[in-house]
């Protein structure tokens, strides 16, 4: 595979990103890129937040990976700050060739990087292969989550 490059993402990117995010049974019902206003303005939210880091993987010029990285400072674990890991996509022609492995570590990379103490991730109940992936990586499946969606669906 040619070099891989990780980056920050680029209002440039949006397009992408959204195609990407919407390529899964889950994320096609709740995506769209018809209408890119929605993501611009949370791309613009995320941009100027110093604890978040949308990042893009590049190979040739074309994005093909993306994650999310949240720091999220916390009393517990002695004032830890933790690294929340969310929306990770690869481009469904690269899936399982080893992209989302290398695009995970290099989030554990820059969550160290900024101090981190945890990394910890969340993935739907329906996505066994991701939990597969996941605990392969080291992640343990150690929480039960629970969502609630202020939503008006």
């Amino acid at each position: 595979m040619d070099e891989i490059i990780f980056r920050s993402a680029t209002i440039d990117d949006l397009p992408a990103l959204v195609t990407m995010l919407a390529d899964d049974t889950l994320g096609s019902a709740r995506e769209s890129a018809d209408d890119l206003s929605v993501y611009r303005a949370a791309f613009a939210e995320i941009e100027s937040d110093p604890r978040q880091e949308l990042l893009v993987a590049e190979r040739r010029g074309a994005v093909i990976g993306t994650a999310q990285l949240t720091m999220l400072p916390g009393l517990a674990h002695k004032g830890a700050v933790r690294a929340q890991i969310e929306s990770v996509r690869v481009d469904r022609p690269l899936r399982g060739h080893g992209l989302g492995s290398q695009l995970i570590e290099e989030c554990v990379r820059r969550a160290r990087e900024r101090g981190c103490t945890l990394v910890q991730l969340t993935s739907h109940g329906s996505r066994a292969e991701a939990h597969r992936f996941y605990g392969k990586l080291g992640f343990e499946a150690s929480h039960v989550g629970f969502k609630l969606s202020l939503a008006d669906n």
